[in-house]
This record gives structure tokens, C-alpha cells and sequence, in this order.
């Protein structure tokens, strides 16, 4: 085998064709692999506008074995390894030679085109430079070929999609240079290893070899090693008293991490976790030979471990004061701080500054991170903010005014007491971060009030409640409707306040609180330990008015809780941050889908108006014509740019896969609701129910309610649900059953081994809704359907039974369809189910 470094660019140029073989998987880099891509080349792109000398980054190796040659034919080489970063540039230069084009740069995006792309003078299939396994081919065909069906739901097309709305971003931050240093960095200044096996080599050997490999040394690992070799006459004792005791007390992660957070703190702020051992490499190198100057450095490592525990440890903090605030910051969770409390505990250490000041500038750490999510601020450069903090701090003046000062920048996004308010009023809180970072803001907000008997949260099994529920019986809606705008249904408006903060509580109670109306919810309410559920109860009635009186209220003491940057207001003409996420969401629609004003507005916290203002007047924006009124049809005022040549909104749709009926209406089954755009942006919309992996026995109580709520609202299909449920109890499954008032079921299997259970639910059963959800968004998460061919299978059998039309587009969410197709179709139905039984058993035989 031979090995060279080249650039993307010469890797690829010239008439040859780069083809995946049957035995790789698909296509699989999901959105944290094509993030952490984009940021190493937005950080060549600034080093390299900026006139710093730039190296190029590494990216990996592509081992590649010669193909067939025919008379006349492109040279082929077999992908034996390296497959997923060579998709992964390929759908990146086609973003970006469409980009490129719809800028007006024809000549660009043809150079592109004809230079990465294709082999221009080759046909058929020799046409491609990259050929994917079968499975993935017609997607990535679809993006080379510009066809309206680019960018499906498949991982393919979720590449190309984060592509161009990456490329669409920063065209909108306004530097033209940019675009033009993005196709210099990608064609060369992205450095690769090709590695080239000789004719005869076996090649599947070769892939096995490379792919089953024992573990490898850390980076820490790999740092001490280096250490202890430089070493020679000390490293038995420096090890015993410094090394040794500070691996024990952090353990090998938090080593690695204290490892990477001493570079940082140093100053070394683009430091990469990946490349800790070089970089450190190469800061100890001159002090090779120098025994006493390399103990210094460890014992200045091992001091700084006894600093980082008490960040991860927080107990171990003699003050008070920092003390609380660490624990605050624990409990919220991630690594984002870590960067700048480091420095501020060496501050501390040090004596140049006291614990009570590094303390208050830990609160406005914690309040940056609080706002920022309260108001859904997007997180992108969140870790570059911290990992920049300790060089560029003020020094001539207290750390708190430093630390307030630094995150007071205006590219910074601390969110001012105006925007904070306007979030609490209007943006869906429930959707916001992690489930403990939601619960904890709320805890903060109730122990604001300060009680003279505070409840023990930490030994408290509380969760979070809706008020007025997600899923509210026809009476909460007679009680809207008194209170909606002209034009507007009371569910629209449900849907606006539902996930807001003035309408979510912490509570021991959802499944007695469920969807029972208000009266039912005070009296249970009015027993609470927790002031502000006391506070709910005292209401005479819960609606707009009652929730957006409690999120002004609410709103009052976050501010004092969290105190806001300087100066305290939204600079004049900085873009309202929720049109960024509008345009992320609409980058992240699949073709073949559309969605309304009211679910992009329920989404960002706004109102249909604003949103169909906006599209408007930015008619270029990615996928604006996906977003149609709430009876399907386009907007009369929505107009593509003058001189576009596109086709009108409807017959693009259309294009693209949408169908509609004879009056221009959009198919019901293909729009994304507010909750699946959230869930396409990576929000956490909705968590798989936690039970028992093998239940001595169903719950017969459960059991009993749902099937009399479905006999009460859907007589007609439950002999034929009873009879699925039965059936899938006869292939060894079992039914487990929501919490809630509306008591949903969902069949269970298990097909897990002895020591390591492996569950899955094809789909879940709503009684009272009339709703069957198909739950992709968890299976795609549990072998065998984890593969998107598997999903694809489970939607075709389910599609060919009359009633049910789940859109592909929706491989990834949880499209549903009516429970009264149960009342014909229990036979086809459990023929589907049969299918699934059988498919997860077989998978589960390979994996045994």
C-alpha cells in the first residue's frame, strides 16, 4: 500500500470515478459530525481572510483500491475506507455550486460543478466522480442533478440541507469575500492521507483490518507518555506524588479534559480536544532536557486538577458564596463554563481576586446561559465565547466587571431585560435545552419566593406540568374561544400559549393533572408545597389573559434572578434572532413537505402576521415557498424575486413531491407541525416513556381505561384494535400504557439479550384523539431500524392499506394516521406487525 497527503482538490481531479462498495453502511454522519466539519472550516476561513498564515487541517485518511478500467472509461477506484468524509465534501461542493448559482455566480457554480462534481465528458453512470452504495445513490443523484427532490428526509439529504443553510447564514452576515475563501479552503486547505492498495491486495480484508482495531491511547495517554520519556531520572517519583494521584482523583475523562482546559487557559483559545497531545507537544518541546522545568509543569497540571474538581465537585469550594454558585452551574449541566471558571478559580488562587467577586461573575455566567436559552438565542459559537474568555478578560479592573463587560458584546448575544420579558410572554419554554435545564429554571423561579419551608428538590420527584394541557378536552377550547383574535381558531391559540412559561409549572403530579379542566387542576394544585402552583390555584379561571399575566410576573423576578448585560437593550437594527431559527427550520424541511404561518410562529414564538411579513420581503430565503396558509394554499402575497425563473410556489411543490386536491389545498399528511419543525432543529420535543424492561404483568388498570376510553370516543375501531393487541401478545410482545388522563398504549418488544435489553414500539395508540402515531423518531435510534432502508419498509407495508398515507419525507419523525383504519384493516395490520416481529428477531440473532 502507498500513502500520500494531498489536498481534496487533487484527490479528486481528473476522469475518475471514487465508487462505495455493497459492504459499507450508507451514508451516516448526522448534524454534530457536519457541525464540528463546518467549524474547522469557518476557522480556516477567518484565518485565511484575516492574512494569518494558514495550515492546512487534517482530516483523515481515504484508503482506496484500483477498480476495472474500460477502453474509453473513467479510472475507478474502490472506497475501502473514508467513504463518509468523502460524501460528506462531495454534498458540501454541491451546496455550495448551488449556492453559488442562486447568487448569481453562474460561472462559479459551473466551475464547481464541472471540477469537483462530474466527469463533464462521461455518461450514464461513469457521469459521477463519487458513486454511493446503492442505497444511498438516487439521493445524492437527486443532488448532483439539481432535481427538485434534493434534500429528502434521508442522511443524504439532511447533508446537502445543512449545507446550504450554512452557506445561506453567512451570506447573510454580508462579507462577500467569504464564499470565495469557502471554495479555497474546501479545495485546498482540507488535507487528506490516500492511502492506495495495489492491484490483487484483498480489499475486504483491508477494510476489516482497518475497522477492527483495538482501543486506542487517549490523548492524555499519549501526553504522558511524552512527559515521562523527557523524564528520565525523575519520572518514577514525579509520577508516584504528582501524575498518579491527580489520574485517580479525575479519572481518564476529566483527566482529557483538564488536559485540553490547561490549553485553553493559557491562552491557546482554538485549542481542538482532538489534537490536545500535539498542541501540548509542542508547548513542552523546548523544555526538553530541563527536569526541574518539566516538574514544574506537571506539579502547575496537578494544581490546576485540585482547582477543576471543585468545578465538578463543587462541594470541595470553601466559599459560600462560590460554592453555591458552582453548585448552580452543576446542576445546569455541560462543559460550556468550564473554560472561564477555571481561570477565575486560578484568579481566586492566585489572590488576584476574591471568591465572592469570581462568584458574581459566575452568576453572570450563569445568567448569560439562562437568558440565552429562555429566549432560544442559537447556540453556534457558544463554546468559541468561553474558550475565548480567559485571554481577552480585562485586567485592570474586578473579574465580575470583567467577566460582565466580555459577555456584554454586542456579537456575544446576552439577551436585555426587554427581550427576556418578550420570550417569557411568547416563546415555546418547553421546548427549549435539556429537560434538567427546564426543570431548573423553574426551580429557581419558585424558590424566588423565598418560603419559610423550602421544598428539598434534591430528593423531590418533580416534572414538569402544563397548565392548560398539551392535549385539552373540548371545554378548554370553549374557554379560548372567548379570547382569540379575528381569524383565529382557538386551537391556534392554545397552540401559542401552550408551551409558554406562564403556562408550565413543576408538579409530583401530571397524571392526576393530565387534561382535567381548571377546576379539577386547583384542587389538586392548591395542596402543593410549591408557592407558585398556590399562585395558580388562587386563579378563577386559565386562559391567555390568566397565563400571560403570570409569565409578566414570572418575567419580573428572572430578571432580578438573572441579571442582564450592560446597557440593557437590543442594539438599534440588529435582526430579531428568531428569523435566523425561522431559516434554519426551513433549511431543515425535507422535500416533499410543507408547513403554515401559525407552526412557524408557534415555533419561534411570534405570530402568523410577522412571519408572513417577513417571507414576504425575503421571498430568497430557502424554502419560503414551503410555508402556505392554514388550509394548504400559498399565500396571494407571497412573490418569488423579480427575474427569478422559478416556477410558481404550487407547481415547485408539486415538483418536489407535495400533492394537492383540486382546490390548490396541500395534502394534510405531508405538513410539519410546529412540535416536528422543533424536532427537526434537534430540539427536545419529546422523550421516549421510561418503564420497566420486562413488567412481571400489564397494568390491568391502564389496561381498563384505555380500552373504555376508546370504546366511549371510537366504538367502531376497538374490536379491531383489541384484536391487533392481542395478535402482538401472541409474537411475544407485551403492551405498556401512557401516565396521562388520555390513556395511550403502545406495543412493546423486547429484543434485547440477557445482559443488555433492547426495546422498541412501532407505534403509539391515542384513545381519545383518534390518532396512531408511527414512531420513527425512536426506532431510527434501535437496530435493526436504525437503518433508514428498514424504516422506509415499515412506511411502504403501512401505506398499502387503505386509510393510511404516511409521507417518506416523515422517516424521521412520528407521522401518524386515524384509528379507524383499525376497523377494516386489523388483518393487514397485523400482517405489518408480523413483518416487524419477525424483522427485529432476525437482527437480533446477528447480534446475539
Amino acid at each position: 500500500m502507498r500513502a500520500q497527503e494531498i489536498t481534496f482538490l487533487k484527490l479528486v481531479q481528473g476522469d475518475k470515478q471514487f465508487q462505495v462498495p455493497l459492504y459499507q453502511r450508507t451514508y451516516s454522519w448526522g448534524t454534530e459530525q457536519l457541525k464540528r466539519l463546518w467549524e474547522d472550516v469557518g476557522e480556516l476561513v477567518d484565518q485565511h481572510l484575516s492574512g494569518d498564515s494558514t495550515m492546512p487541517h487534517f482530516l483523515g485518511s481515504v484508503v482506496l483500491a484500483p477498480g476495472q478500467i474500460q477502453a474509453g472509461g473513467v479510472q475507478r477506484w474502490l472506497v475501502v475506507d473514508g467513504q463518509q468524509r468523502l460524501t460528506t465534501l462531495m454534498l458540501a461542493f454541491t451546496a455550495l455550486r448551488d449556492h453559488l448559482k442562486e447568487s448569481g455566480d453562474l460561472r462559479a457554480g459551473d466551475r464547481v460543478h464541472r471540477q469537483i462534481l462530474v466527469n463533464e465528458f462521461h455518461e450514464g453512470l461513469d457521469h459521477y466522480r463519487l458513486l454511493p452504495t446503492q442505497a444511498d445513490r438516487e439521493a445524492y443523484s437527486a443532488c448532483i442533478q439539481s432535481r427538485a427532490d434534493a434534500g429528502g428526509s434521508d442522511n443524504i439529504g439532511a447533508a446537502y440541507r445543512f449545507f446550504r443553510g450554512a452557506l445561506a447564514e453567512e451570506k447573510e452576515a454580508g462579507d462577500e469575500r467569504w464564499i470565495g475563501t469557502v471554495e479555497t479552503v474546501l479545495k485546498d486547505l482540507l488535507s487528506i492521507v490516500e492511502i492506495t492498495a495495489e492491484p490483487g491486495d484483498n480489499v475486504y480484508r483491508i477494510f476489516e483490518s482497518i475497522n477492527n482495531t483495538g482501543v486506542g491511547l487517549s490523548q492524555s495517554d499519549l501526553l504522558r507518555n511524552y512527559v515521562f520519556m523527557l523524564l528520565p531520572k525523575r519520572g518514577e517519583r514525579v509520577y508516584q506524588e504528582l501524575w498518579l494521584p491527580m489520574q485517580q482523583s479525575l479519572g481518564p475523562k476529566n483527566l482529557e479534559l483538564l488536559v485540553w482546559l490547561d490549553l485553553v487557559v493559557r491562552g491557546h483559545h482554538k485549542a481542538k480536544q482532538s489534537e490536545i497531545y500535539r498542541e501540548q507537544q509542542k508547548r513542552l518541546q523546548p523544555l526538553a532536557g530541563d527536569e526541574d522545568a518539566l516538574q514544574h509543569e506537571v506539579a502547575q497540571l496537578a494544581d490546576r486538577a485540585r482547582r477543576f474538581l471543585r468545578i465538578v465537585e463543587p462541594h470541595r469550594e470553601m466559599s459560600p458564596a462560590l460554592r453555591a454558585v458552582l453548585e448552580r452551574l452543576a446542576s445546569w449541566g455541560g462543559q460550556t463554563h468550564y473554560p472561564l471558571a477555571l481561570h477565575l478559580l486560578d484568579l481566586v488562587d492566585a489572590g488576584s481576586t476574591t471568591p465572592d467577586d469570581a462568584a458574581q461573575a459566575l452568576l453572570y455566567v450563569e445568567s448569560y446561559l439562562v437568558r440565552r436559552l429562555i429566549c432560544q438565542t442559537p447556540t453556534t459559537n457558544l463554546n468559541r465565547i468561553f474558550m475565548d474568555a480567559p485571554k481577552e478578560l480585562e485586567t485592570d479592573r474586578s473579574a465580575a466587571e470583567a467577566v460582565q463587560r466580555f459577555l456584554s458584546g454586542r456579537r456575544r448575544r446576552w439577551p436585555s431585560d426587554e427581550e427576556l420579558r418578550d420570550a417569557i410572554r411568547s416563546k415555546p419554554f418547553y421546548w427549549s435545552g435539556r429537560p434538567p435545564q427546564r426543570s431548573y429554571i423553574l426551580r429557581r423561579l419558585e424558590e424566588s419566593y423565598r418560603p419559610t419551608e423550602p421544598v428539598d428538590f434534591a430528593n423531590a420527584s418533580l416534572s414538569v406540568e402544563h397548565v392548560l394541557p398539551q392535549r385539552p378536552a373540548p371545554a378548554w377550547f370553549e374557554l379560548l374561544a372567548n379570547e382569540t383574535e379575528p381569524n383565529q381558531t382557538p386551537q391556534e391559540l392554545h397552540d401559542l400559549l401552550v408551551h409558554t412559561l406562564g403556562n408550565l409549572t413543576l408538579t409530583g403530579d401530571n397524571s392526576k393533572l393530565s387534561n382535567h379542566p381548571f377546576e379539577r387542576k386547583q384542587q389538586i394544585l392548591e395542596s402543593s408545597a410549591l408557592r407558585m402552583n398556590l399562585e395558580i390555584a388562587s386563579a378563577e379561571r386559565w386562559g391567555k389573559a390568566e397565563i400571560l399575566e403570570r409569565a409578566d410576573r414570572l418575567a419580573e423576578r428572572a430578571v432580578e434572578l438573572w441579571p442582564g448585560p450592560i446597557g440593557g437593550v437590543r442594539p438599534v437594527g440588529e435582526e430579531w434572532p428568531g428569523w435566523a431559527e425561522l431559516r434554519s427550520a426551513l433549511v431543515a424541511m425535507p422535500t416533499g413537505t410543507w408547513t403554515t404561518y401559525g407552526d412557524v410562529a408557534e415555533l419561534l414564538g411570534s405570530h402568523p402576521v410577522p412571519v408572513g411579513n417577513y417571507l414576504s420581503s425575503h421571498p430568497s430565503v430557502i424554502g419560503a415557498h414551503r410555508v402556505l396558509t392554514a388550509d394548504g394554499k400559498t399565500s396571494p402575497s407571497f412573490r418569488w424575486p423579480e427575474g427569478s425563473d422559478r416556477l410558481p410556489p404550487q407547481e415547485l411543490l408539486m415538483s418536489e413531491g407535495v400533492r394537492f386536491d383540486p382546490y390548490g389545498r396541500a395534502h394534510r399528511s405531508q405538513r410539519l407541525t410546529a412540535a416536528e419543525l422543533a424536532t427537526l432543529l434537534g430540539k427536545d420535543v419529546a422523550q421516549p416513556i421510561s418503564h420497566d424492561p420486562l413488567p412481571d404483568g400489564e397494568d390491568k388498570a391502564a389496561a381498563e381505561r384505555f380500552r373504555t376510553q376508546l370504546q366511549e370516543n371510537w366504538p367502531a375501531a376497538t374490536d379491531g384494535v383489541m384484536a391487533v393487541l392481542d395478535f402482538w401478545r401472541r409474537q411475544g410482545g407485551y403492551i405498556d400504557y401512557g401516565r396521562h388522563e388520555e390513556t395511550s398504549c403502545f406495543p412493546t418488544l423486547d429484543v434485547g439479550t440477557s445482559r443488555e435489553p433492547h426495546l422498541m414500539w412501532p407505534m403509539w395508540i391515542y384513545p381519545v384523539s383518534g390518532t396512531v402515531e408511527v414512531v420513527f423518531q425512536y426506532l431510527k435510534t434501535r437496530s435493526p431500524f436504525d437503518d433508514s432502508e428498514q424504516r422506509r419498509e415499515l412506511l411502504q407495508r403501512l401505506n398499502k392499506i387503505d386509510g393510511i398515507e404516511l409521507p417518506e419525507a416523515k422517516l424521521d419523525l412520528r407521522p401518524s394516521f386515524p384509528v379507524q383504519v383499525f376497523a377494516g384493516h386489523a388483518d393487514e395490520i397485523c400482517e405489518v406487525l408480523d413483518w416487524f416481529v419477525h424483522t427485529a428477531a432476525l437482527d437480533l440473532a446477528r447480534r446475539a
